[in-house]
This record gives structure tokens, C-alpha cells and sequence, in this order.
């Protein structure tokens, strides 16, 4: 998961770097939700593996 939000992340700054604003946006948009994701199941799976 952390390394497809890379992957966006970089398609988003490769886009912004040639003009394309929109491209850009929803790359970066999407990097955020996946970075986001993978920090919540990293939590839960910490707490888990603290709790067992």
C-alpha cells in the first residue's frame, strides 16, 4: 500500500512538473487517501501485535 502511494505520488510530481494541473491533482489526491489508509492499518496492526 505505502508503495503504491509512492508511485502517485511521483506520477503527481512528474505531471505537476510538466503542466498537468489535473493530472497533478487527482495523482496527488490519490497518494494522500492510500497514505492515509496504509498509516490507519499500521496502527491497528501495532496494537494488535502489542495486545497478543
Amino acid at each position: 500500500m505505502l508503495g503504491w502511494s509512492i508511485t502517485f505520488l511521483v506520477v503527481a510530481l512528474i505531471a505537476g512538473f510538466l503542466g498537468f494541473g489535473g493530472v497533478a491533482g487527482t495523482a496527488a489526491g490519490i497518494a494522500k487517501i492510500l497514505f492515509f489508509i496504509f498509516l490507519i492499518l499500521f496502527v491497528i496492526t501495532l496494537f494488535r501485535r502489542a495486545a497478543s
